[in-house]
């Protein structure tokens, strides 16, 4: 039995938009995919992100730089900073009398995982307008930088970026994993080798990597076509922003 509804058939359709039009949101636009994004589920309704939207053509070239000098930062009409956000807790609790306990790991897990639910429910809301949206970790490269260009306070961090705009183009839509490779029935499988391997060919002969070859692990000589999993290893074999816990630490995140 194959389920479909006009929702599912959305989700289908999802592919990072990274080449934009010139063409401004309209504020009333941008409201309702932020309204949208409030009705994504919250841990214990305390609703602890919040997201800048950046529409100024200067500050968004400045995030571009920012974020490995991505051009579609720049070139889409609005840069949507998701951020765990702790600052406003805060206040709630002196306004009441209370004291936020704020170092703890799920703390700051409780207000990440608040902003990318709120992200995503975005996304959503965007793509059924007809938008296109990429998300951009690149927003984590230079915290720093980021957190003073937004104005950021303590007890918030910038967790992803987001590009919003209508497409200049289709986007390709990458395949995704076989089911059985994501979906556990009771317990963990980890006899995933075929699924991998299968998706693997898959990937490599879609073009997506440019029909590049690599030496095959472990035989001597023998080249093959670069799929998803050299990728993925290389990617995951390379520490990547190592030094986040400095900067989440500076904003009051104190991770114990």
């Amino acid at each position: 039995m194959t389920l479909s509804n006009p929702v599912l058939e959305l989700i289908h359709r999802h592919a990072s938009v990274r080449h934009y039009k010139p063409d401004p949101l309209p504020r009333e636009m941008i409201e309702a995919i932020v309204r949208a994004a409030q009705r994504a589920s919250t841990s214990s309704n305390l609703q602890t992100w919040s997201v800048i939207a950046v529409t100024d053509p200067a500050r968004r070239e400045r995030l571009a730089a920012l974020c490995g000098d991505q051009k579609h930062i720049a070139e889409a009409p609005l840069f949507l900073a998701w951020c765990a956000d702790l600052a406003r807790l805060e206040r709630v609790c002196e306004l009441r009398g209370y004291v936020q306990v704020t170092r703890y790991v799920e703390n700051f897990l409780i207000a990440a995982l608040d902003a990318v639910i709120a992200a995503q429910t975005a996304a959503l809301a965007a793509e059924s307008m007809g938008l296109g949206i990429c998300y951009i970790g690149a927003i984590r490269n230079n915290p720093g930088e980021v957190i003073e260009l937004l104005k950021l306070p303590r007890l918030t961090f910038p967790v992803v970026g987001m590009t919003v705009g209508w497409p200049a183009r289709s986007p390709r839509r990458k395949p995704r994993l076989p089911l059985e490779a994501m979906l556990h029935w009771e317990t963990y499988n980890p006899n995933q080798d075929e699924a991998l391997k299968a998706y693997d060919h898959e990937m490599a002969m879609s073009g997506i990597y440019n029909q590049r070859q690599v030496p095959a692990p472990g035989k001597s000589g023998e080249m093959e076509a670069y799929g998803w999993m050299e990728h993925s290893a290389r990617r995951a074999s390379q520490a990547q922003r190592t030094h986040l816990r400095q900067f989440l630490r500076q904003q009051g995140f104190e991770l114990e």
